[in-house]
């Protein structure tokens, strides 16, 4: 009996072919199996009873990086015999594609790396059918070596032979390479290579000084975690006086040493993803106190290309190489993670730069997550998470998000999937432009997605909106203009595949309101096709501009109803206290907001925790750091009213009133965190006796707060109500992408789209 078996899902660069061989084998059948660009495709012939075994085979013993989504088996009427099961040239065919993200290295490979014996001994490039690049060195699908930046390195005899191995874990693993025959790490601009290179940047590394090193998705700054002195070199360099540095730790050991780590945050931290996780200082943790100033977690990761693991332990004289790196995104600020050594030598500064001669072809950061209730909670979803699609029971035309202005990233949607990029970052610099757009290109190419809708902000002045502007009048598709926050809502509601009514909260620091003011603490009853704005916190009149994000004494003036108590806050200089209140007198340079974001940051400043913002969020996540310290439990004593106007204004009075009565500023952090959180529930509670409606949908980027969820969370619950959360998407800006995709669906029956 013959059949065509089709297997989709992440089936590529996964060793599934490999895999397929080998039970074709344990079953007696004959055949072939070929990579179709968005599935699988087997041709099995053997007896009715083998043939059954070997389909449950497949899903039930796929490789562990591997996803199926759907198998489909038909039987075929043929005369044609097999003799045997072989792998054969990939062809290219239409319809959804799958990529693999990069995976980190396995527990195989890495010990091989470090086995004298091994041929693979101490080689920085080791991979196999289980690890290694995949998104970031791939040109197009099908996923084949001839495709990839791999193509330059011809295999050696050795590598070809277990590459057509049956037995080999490395049988068809499409970038196979050994020292004789793989790419190579040099020293930008000096004849140091393999080695040479890696034991001159361990020497420098002990010695205080800064790495750059590339890894799989781009370079990483590098220094010691607990040098106090090479940390601040480094923040100096990078003109990042407060903002928190990742951590690279040598093991699992190390992580224990320094953070309090949980079994769920154990499996992330520990996963073939290898994302940065947000983990909690132990009290006696020795990490410099620079590393990550004024808040109390450290964002931990664990080492995921072989060259990471080979600079914390390589045979050399080195007896006493530290156990964790400052491992930060290699870029000038407000610019892309960098790729190549032009860039790195021209923008990054450092004492040392390890490179490469394998080209990376797609940017990928590392991934940050953080944790709500023992549960992730992503930050920014990038490498190891992208561009793996989301699946969602709503039929999309072709379209492309081109996501919002700050974390971006785009979505591309087809059918029933909507495929997040990896992090792009901040497009307010003609670079960052540049790179999204040749991502978009890249993506489009690689997916095979042709759009025939593109969507945006609402924002008219956002580079991103004119970006989007720019692809509507060249491919001649409609342009769509989705309102911020209802882009967040609706992008909770695709990640929980949720299409019914429900009560949307949307808080974060800045969105263009439908109204033309400034929006960022909405509450909505909204559905995939539209929403209706029904509550926000109380509103104030923002002034200063753009200026009001960073210098956070700005929002705390604007809020107070008595003028002359912001000299006695010592909130800033006097005479920019004077120029503030003069435009607020005169509505000068002032908008109506209800920005939450904005209201964190008045609270964090007149608490005397942060007055004025070096990056974006430090005055909120600094205010949730004091919070948690605090032990005392606190009752509501606010009332949301019958308008639905969350009273902030009279919490924020409130929070002054006790802090000039001299109120423990721990307290007052926490008492902030309780009431809104309460607000909240109070809020959707009545909305929801008024509609019936049961469910609500929580995001924006004030939600990344883990304090500000929880408790938010927990007292809606305590209403009856369902909470709808992001967890392995992005809450903040980083997310918007998903929801203006999902936007995009309700354009399926437009004329000019067939």
């Amino acid at each position: 009996m013959l059949q065509n078996i089709k297997v989709f899902g992440i089936v590529q660069g996964v060793g599934f072919r490999p895999f397929i061989s080998r039970i074709a084998d344990d079953f007696f059948i004959c055949g072939t199996v070929a990579n179709k660009g968005s599935y699988v495709e087997i041709f099995a012939q053997g007896t009715l009873e083998n043939l059954e075994k070997f389909v449950r085979a497949i899903s039930k013993k796929a490789p562990p990086r591997s996803a199926i989504l759907k198998v489909d088996v038909t039987e075929i009427f043929s005369e044609k015999n097999f003799t045997r099961f072989e792998i054969i040239e990939s062809e290219h065919e239409a319809g959804d594609i799958f990529v693999s993200p990069d995976i980190a290295i396995c527990e195989n490979c890495a010990k091989e790396l470090f086995n004298p014996s091994d041929k693979r001994y101490l080689h920085p490039f080791i991979n196999c059918t289980a690890c290694g690049p995949r998104l970031t060195i791939l040109e197009n699908m099908p996923y084949d070596r001839e495709r990839t930046s791999m193509k330059v390195f011809p295999m050696c005899e050795s590598c070809k032979a277990e590459y057509f191995n049956k037995d080999s874990r490395r049988f068809d693993a499409q970038p196979i390479c050994c020292n004789n025959c793989g790419p190579e790490v040099y020293i930008f601009g000096s004849n140091e290579r393999g080695a040479a290179a890696i034991r001159k940047v361990r020497k420098i590394l002990l010695e205080g000084g800064i790495a750059a090193i590339k890894g799989i998705g781009g370079f990483h700054l590098a220094c010691d975690a607990k040098n106090f002195s090479a940390v601040q070199k480094l923040r100096e360099s990078k003109f990042r006086p407060n903002k928190p540095f990742a951590v690279m730790f040598k093991n699992l050991d190390a992580v224990k040493a320094e953070c309090i780590l949980t079994d769920s945050e154990k499996i992330f931290l520990d996963s073939p993803q290898k994302p940065i996780v947000l983990l909690p200082k132990k009290n006696n943790c020795t990490i410099a106190e620079n590393v990550a100033p004024h808040i109390n977690k450290i964002g931990a990761m664990l080492p995921y290309t072989p060259l990471h693991l080979l600079i914390f332990d390589y045979p050399d004289e080195i007896k006493n190489f530290p156990a964790t790196l400052v491992m930060t995104s290699g870029n000038p600020s407000g610019v892309p993670i960098t790729i190549d050594d032009e860039d790195a030598a021209k923008n990054l500064e450092c004492d040392i730069i390890i490179s490469n001669n394998r080209k990376i072809l797609m940017r990928a950061d590392d991934s940050v997550l953080d944790f709500i209730d023992g549960e992730p909670s992503m930050i920014r979803r990038s490498r190891g998470y992208a561009p793996l699609p989301l699946f969602v029971d709503k039929k999309n035309i072709p379209a492309l998000a081109i996501g919002g202005e700050l974390k971006n990233t785009f979505c591309l949607a087809k059918n029933n999937l909507l495929y997040p990029s990896p992090y792009i970052g901040d497009v307010g610099d003609l670079r960052t432009v540049e790179i999204l757009k040749s991502s978009i290109s890249r993506m489009i190419d690689l997916l095979e997605i042709r759009p025939k809708i593109v969507a945006c902000d609402l924002h008219p002045r956002y580079q991103t909106s004119q970006i989007a502007a720019e692809i509507s009048a060249k491919l001649q598709i409609p342009l769509v203009k989705v309102q911020h926050h209802y882009a967040h809502i609706l992008s909770c509601l695709a990640e929980n595949n949720f299409f019914g009514e429900a009560i949307g909260v949307a808080f974060d620091g800045t969105g263009y309101g439908a109204d033309g003011t400034i929006w960022g603490g909405e509450i909505f009853i909204c559905d995939t096709k539209n929403f209706k704005r029904v509550g926000h916190i109380a509103k104030f009149l923002q002034a200063g501009g753009d200026k009001s994000a960073r210098e956070c004494w700005r929002s705390a003036i604007s809020m107070l109803k008595d003028f002359s108590v912001a000299k006695d806050l010592n909130l800033t200089a006097e005479k920019n206290i004077d120029a503030q209140i003069f435009m607020l007198e005169k509505n000068l340079n002032c908008v109506e907001s209800t920005s939450c974001g904005r209201l964190f940051d008045a609270v964090s400043a007149i608490l005397g925790i942060c007055k004025v913002s070096s990056y974006e969020g430090e005055a909120a996540m600094r205010l949730q750091s004091a919070a948690e310290t605090s032990t005392k439990n606190f009752d509501s004593i606010f009332e949301v009213g019958k308008n639905l106007i969350l009273p902030t204004d009279k919490l924020f009075a409130e929070i002054l009133s006790r802090r000039l009565e001299g109120a423990s500023v721990a307290d007052l952090a926490k008492f902030f965190h309780v009431q809104l959180a309460e607000m909240v529930a109070q809020v959707c509670e009545k909305i929801s006796l008024q509609t019936k409606i049961k469910t609500v949908a929580i995001s924006g980027g004030c939600f990344q707060n883990s304090l500000l969820s929880s408790l938010t969370i927990e007292k809606l619950k305590l209403r009856g109500l369902k909470v709808l959360r992001q967890k392995l998407i992005p809450p903040n800006d980083g997310g918007i992408c998903l929801g203006q995709a999902l936007a995009t669906s309700n354009f399926l029956n437009l004329p000019k789209l067939t």
